[in-house]
């Protein structure tokens, strides 16, 4: 066997390592002994590799629960007044989860924020990481009801273990201090070793109001924001936008029935 084929063989039996596949490699002199049978051996390693790729991503997708959204290329650039489409564009990249860097998200409703984080959390999916897409009141609701402290530990290991957790509408309701002690005791488990995303309606300043009197406040933003890209949306609902024109649709529709009639 020359350098290249021995080269090969053995990345071949590496990846049949990383399968699992005791049996191929028990009979690997046998069964991958000829350049036709490591061409054979390579297709089935290279079926295999698919095969188990796509049933893992469709558990992860399972797992993400992420909401129905449309895709990147189908966002509106030209609507919002204010939308760093370069930092977008960049992050799909996923570069910033390598040193657990997280994302926020920020500006007022309709403008596309979840969009966008459901966007990375799928690329990132895609890329073969954990995902799990939560919005903060379900998330912190489930949390607060729990009656045990080792249900709350569970729970507090299941948010905190994907590689991205996708927290989506902080901000949309005021919460009690148990709210804000939670939510810190969650991102204090992330800092530093995996990426959070967070949507919200109000900037830092604002937090005092969306947890009224927690004095964690101040020290959940500081862990949010040491490793951090913000992403600032200004303008007018886009939902608005649409829904507006979806009524002047049905208007001009209306308008084109009375006229045949008349």
């Amino acid at each position: 066997m020359n350098t290249s084929t021995n080269t090969n063989t053995a990345h071949l039996q590496a990846r049949a390592k990383a399968l699992r596949l005791p049996g191929l490699l028990a009979h690997w002199d046998s069964l991958a002994a000829t350049p036709a049978q490591l061409a054979w051996v390579a297709r089935l390693l290279g079926s295999e590799e698919q095969l188990r790729g796509q049933r893992s991503l469709e558990r992860r997708m399972r797992a993400a629960h992420l909401e129905a959204f449309k895709p990147l290329a189908d966002f509106d650039w030209s609507w919002p007044t204010h939308c760093d489409r370069e930092t977008v564009q960049d992050l799909m990249g996923l570069a910033f989860m390598a040193d657990a860097t997280n994302v926020m998200l920020v500006g007022t409703n309709g403008l596309g924020k979840t969009m966008l984080a459901c966007n990375l959390a799928h690329q990132a999916l895609v890329q073969g990481h954990t995902v799990l897409f939560t919005s903060a009141t379900d998330m912190l609701g489930e949390l607060t009801a729990l009656d045990s402290d080792s249900a709350l530990r569970r729970r507090l290991k299941h948010y905190g273990a994907p590689d991205l957790l996708v927290i989506d509408e902080v901000g949309y309701l005021s919460y009690s201090n148990r709210f804000a002690d939670l939510l810190f005791e969650l991102i204090s488990r992330r800092y530093q070793n995996k990426s959070t995303i967070i949507t919200t309606n109000r900037a830092f300043k604002e937090w005092h109001e969306v947890f009224p009197n927690a004095a964690c406040v101040v020290s959940l933003i500081d862990r949010l924001v040491h490793r951090c890209e913000i992403v600032m949306l200004e303008g007018d609902s886009y939902r608005l936008k649409e829904a507006m024109a979806r009524a002047e649709q049905k208007s001009a529709s209306r308008v084109g029935r009375k006229g045949k009639k008349s």
